[in-house]
Order: C-alpha cells, then sequence, then structure tokens
C-alpha cells in the first residue's frame, strides 16, 4: 500500500472529536503584537532546526538536510505582517503546511552548496520537492530531559512513600473508626498499595463533629492530594498541535512524501512518524495511556498532542547546550523588545535510532 493510502486509511479512523479532516479549515486573525517570549521560543525553533540539519549534514556524505519551512523575519506589529499572516494562510490551504527540513540523497538533489531552499517559487518546489526521501517539523522543549525524568522519578517515588505512609497511620490509629463512617472508603484505603495508586480515586470526605474525625479527614486529603499528583503526566513530549494535522496532511497529499516530528531538548532528541501519531490517535483507548491531549498554556492555549517522547526513537544522543545572549528590537510607537538568541551548537547522530524511524541509514 502506497504511503497516502496508509495515512487516508488512518485519517479515516479517527474520531472528528479530536480532529474533523473533512472540515473547512478556519483562518484565524493576525495577531496586532509579539511578546519576547514569542520572540525567544522563536529563536530556540530556529536553534533546534539547524542543530538536526547540521548533525544530520555533519554525519552524512550520501545525504543532504536542506531548510524548506518558511524562513521570513517579519513579526506582528511590523509594517507588513498582516499581508504577510494572510499570504500565509492562502499557502496553508493550497500547500500545506511545509516540513521544516527536507532530506534528499546529495544525487537528487539539484543544486550545490545550497542548504536553504525556503524562497524558491511554488512551480520549482513542485519539482523538488517530490524527490526528497522525507520532511521533517522540528519542535524544541526548554528541557534537558535527562534531568527532568530523574526530578519525575524522585518525586514519584516521595509521593508514593507519603501515601502508604499516611495509609499505615490511618490504619493504625483510625481503623475502626473509618470502618464505621465509611465502609466502603475503608475499604479503598486498605486495597491501596505502590501498583494502583495511578487508578485509585475517591471522593475525600469533611469531617469536623470531633478532633479525631477532624484529623482522620486531614489524612485522608493528604493521601487524596498525593493521588493527584501521582497520577498526573510525567513526561516530556513530542508535542504536534492538533490544528496542524489537516495542513501537514495537505502538505502529504500534494507531494507523497512521508512525514516526521522531531522534538529537540537541549540534550537530546526524539522523532516520531506523522504516521505513527495518527495510530494513536486512532486508537481511543490510548488516550491517557499513550498519549494525551491538552490545551497548551506555553503555546496560545492551542490543542496539544502529547506524546511520550522517551518512548520514541532518541535520533540524537548527544545535544551540546547552545551559547546565548541578549538582543534588542524596536517596534512601531518606539516599543522595546528583549529576547535570547542562541549559537550553533554541535549534535551526535544515533545511527541505529535514526535508521529505524526514517529507513535512513546516514
Amino acid at each position: 500500500m502506497k504511503y497516502i493510502e496508509r495515512i487516508e486509511n488512518l485519517i479515516s479512523d479517527i474520531s472528528t472529536t479530536v480532529v474533523d479532516f473533512s472540515s473547512e479549515r478556519t483562518h484565524g486573525t493576525p495577531p496586532t503584537q509579539v511578546s519576547s517570549e514569542f520572540l525567544t521560543n522563536k529563536e530556540q525553533g530556529d536553534w533546534a532546526e539547524k542543530t538536526l540539519m547540521d548533525g544530520i549534514n555533519n554525519h552524512s556524505k550520501e545525504y543532504i538536510a536542506v531548510k524548506y519551512g518558511r524562513d521570513d523575519d517579519i513579526i506582528a506589529g511590523e509594517d507588513g505582517f498582516k499581508e504577510f499572516y494572510n499570504d500565509y494562510q492562502k499557502e496553508l490551504d493550497e500547500v500545506g503546511k511545509r516540513p521544516d527540513l527536507l532530506i534528499f540523497r546529495k544525487t537528487d538533489f539539484p543544486y550545490e552548496n545550497i542548504y536553504n531552499i525556503s524562497h524558491l517559487p511554488l512551480s520549482e518546489l513542485d519539482i523538488i520537492v517530490p524527490k526528497a526521501l522525507c520532511g521533517i517539523e522540528v519542535r524544541s522543549s526548554a528541557f534537558l530531559i535527562d534531568k527532568y525524568e530523574e526530578f519525575m522519578r524522585e518525586k514519584q517515588e516521595r509521593l508514593s512513600i507519603e501515601i502508604m505512609l499516611t495509609k499505615q497511620e490511618i490504619l493504625s490509629n483510625y481503623s475502626e473508626l473509618l470502618k464505621r463512617k465509611d465502609k466502603q472508603l475503608y475499604d479503598i484505603i486498605c486495597l491501596l498499595n505502590e501498583e494502583n495508586l495511578h487508578v485509585i480515586s475517591f471522593r475525600c470526605p469533611t469531617w469536623r463533629s470531633n478532633d479525631e474525625l477532624a484529623k482522620l479527614s486531614e489524612l485522608l486529603k493528604i493521601i487524596k492530594k498525593n493521588l493527584s499528583e501521582i497520577t498526573k503526566r510525567t513526561f516530556l513530549s513530542i508535542t504536534p498541535k492538533v490544528e496542524d494535522l489537516k495542513v501537514v496532511y495537505n502538505w502529504i497529499k500534494r507531494y507523497n512524501v512521508p512525514h516526521f516530528y522531531v522534538q529537540v531538548f537541549f540534550d537530546k532528541a526524539y522523532g516520531i512518524s506523522f504516521e505513527k501519531i495518527l495510530t494513536l490517535l486512532s486508537e481511543p483507548d490510548l488516550e491517557g495511556k499513550k498519549y494525551f491531549i491538552e490545551s497548551d498554556v506555553k503555546n496560545q492555549n492551542k490543542t496539544t498532542i502529547k506524546i511520550h517522547a522517551n518512548e520514541e526513537a532518541n535520533i540524537l544522543n548527544k545535544v551540546y547546550l547552545p551559547e546565548h545572549y541578549s538582543v534588542m528590537k524596536e517596534l512601531g510607537r518606539g516599543r522595546l523588545l528583549f529576547y535570547v538568541k542562541f549559537k550553533n551548537s554541535m549534535a551526535v547522530i544515533n545511527d541505529a535510532e535514526f535508521k529505524k524511524l526514517f529507513d535512513i541509514k546516514l
């Protein structure tokens, strides 16, 4: 079965409550101003793209990675931004969302010493792009994934210990009282163990008629609070936006080139295929286990799919922290924005994981 046919089959299995691929895309309104945080995030994204692109090109003699996604520096608040924004919306409808990078065999790439084709005319891109082996959407995260996961492991262990110690205190000192007041809740507390903490839940009573009941109530609240914490998502994610799925699909329909997402952290990078993302979304039972769908406050509250990064292909097993420095941008009315720029840094390709994900042996 051809790539585009596999994609379309998966799309037919995805509920329209997640994303309706058949509905008309809604055009947003152009933003009128930009923040320092937005500019820093944009610079971080540019750094992540360059880090992955350089990692591939420094590692391979047979393949070349080139920038393909839009490379415009114009921002909200600058002259011409509204026209730029509207042109971009038209491109999303006509072409789809371009991935940030394309990988070609060097023998299929028609240019010498060119690593950015983003500004080529569409007529030329329509000839070049279908020759690509894959397209990569690069996402970035301002975390060191190893340190984050170590922190979360320690937090989970601490919460688990506190829950079990509180259970022990309740059963040692208030067992009969709890059994008389709420036998069902007593049974739940008795059943608590380190294996079922992620699935146990109960309604917490508020008893105040005497000191014993008030103390018991406080202990139950401690367990309830810690159970709530221990069931939260504890992993860093690959983060495709739901609204992007339709325009990525449009791009795939036009060019029939396999599409991937890569999440670059400040120490490693992980990748997943667009096909696997759709496979996950086509299985509702995996929501809350293998993926979460959340409103992302760090991304203008856009609905985002969170997929456990560390369970996917670790294509860069070492990313070196970049040097960084602050810069200033002056907008209209004398408004100043200060943000962070990142210098280029090195990354180490994980050959086996790269081959496993992209089917490309660098």
